[in-house]
């Protein structure tokens, strides 16, 4: 099935062929600096570009006849290649600005055991990154949307006028959102009720996070799936569209925050194959400090999003686009 990708009534074709032309381009124009290695800007446009890609292909297959070679679980592979180079440029950014201004001399000193590993760590990274860029399935995939874009075909799905399908998109990716357990760690039910448990003390806090930190770091991943999704349509909704968007983000950066902490500490006991806090006390009192922090500022979240008027509300605004 064929279908212009422009016309006077936008069909939810044309928004699908936007959202894939517009993060395959973005993809390609940080190719080169990338493969240059001179910016990790470059490489975290890039790895941005590939997730969102990823997220339109798997929301938009109802609509779209894709080529094998860029299947969500192809695009998926490549991202998370990139992904690995960009963590390691997090976690060095990380070291540097947040935590080895504020430590004694010692811990400092200490701590370039943990540069030399990453340097390391990073080289072999790029390797690996410029094989991937290299390689026949990341060449494959940009040949075939290429050729996509210039021949697009799709399911009768696209033929729907956008705003009269839109609400079906998205409410199932938000009910996975405001579903998900992660949003229940640090609570407790109460006559059916959910009660946060506030004003924890560190040592409480910091059990949580062993215990349940994959729940919330999976809360994190499905945020940015629904932001990438909802950031779409911000044209067709109202300004309480684009504040739950925000949110969104919100939740998205304090627990990707936490998350990177928790990465942070673990691989620093594999480089110094010891618990850290003997090693670098004061790195580990800031690091526990940070994470206290953070989940003071989601704890407001994580209650926003528990009380049903606001999760109601939310519904409604994403079942009403505005009309033109």
């Amino acid at each position: 099935m064929q279908l212009a990708t422009e016309s006077t009534v936008k069909t939810l074709g044309n928004y699908a062929y936007q959202a894939i032309e517009k993060h395959i381009n973005k993809t390609l124009k940080w190719e080169k600096p990338v493969k240059k290695d001179e910016d990790p800007e470059a490489l975290h446009q890039m790895r941005v570009g590939m997730r969102r890609l990823r997220t339109a292909i798997s929301r938009f297959g109802i609509v779209l006849n894709l080529p094998k070679q860029a299947s969500e679980k192809n695009v998926g592979k490549i991202a998370r290649r990139l992904g690995n180079l960009r963590d390691l440029d997090v976690l060095k950014q990380s070291l540097e600005t947040i935590y080895q201004p504020n430590l004694p001399p010692k811990e400092q000193k200490a701590l370039q055991t943990a540069f030399h590993a990453l340097a390391k760590q990073r080289e072999d990274a790029v390797t690996k990154t410029l094989t991937t860029l290299k390689d026949e399935s990341y060449k494959s995939l940009k040949q075939s949307l290429q050729e996509w874009l210039e021949k697009p075909a799709y399911k009768p799905l696209a033929s729907l006028p956008i705003q009269q399908v839109l609400p079906d998109l998205l409410l199932p990716e938000l009910s996975q959102f405001l579903l998900h357990p992660g949003f229940l760690v640090g609570t407790k039910i109460v006559d059916s009720g959910v009660k946060i448990y506030s004003e924890l003390p560190t040592k409480e806090i910091e059990k949580i996070l062993t215990n349940k930190g994959e729940a919330i770091h999976d809360l994190r991943k499905q945020a940015k799936r629904l932001r990438y999704q909802m950031e779409l349509f911000t044209e067709l909704y109202s300004e309480s569209y684009a504040a739950y968007i925000a949110d969104i983000k919100n939740i998205q950066d304090i627990l990707g925050n936490i998350q990177d902490s928790v990465v942070m500490g673990e691989w620093l006991m594999d480089v110094f194959k010891s618990d850290i806090n003997t090693k670098l006390p004061q790195f580990t009192s800031l690091l526990t400090a940070n994470r206290y922090r953070w989940w003071q500022e989601w704890q407001p979240l994580q209650e926003r999003y528990l009380q049903a008027e606001n999760r109601h509300n939310f519904h409604l605004t994403i079942l009403h686009p505005v009309v033109n």
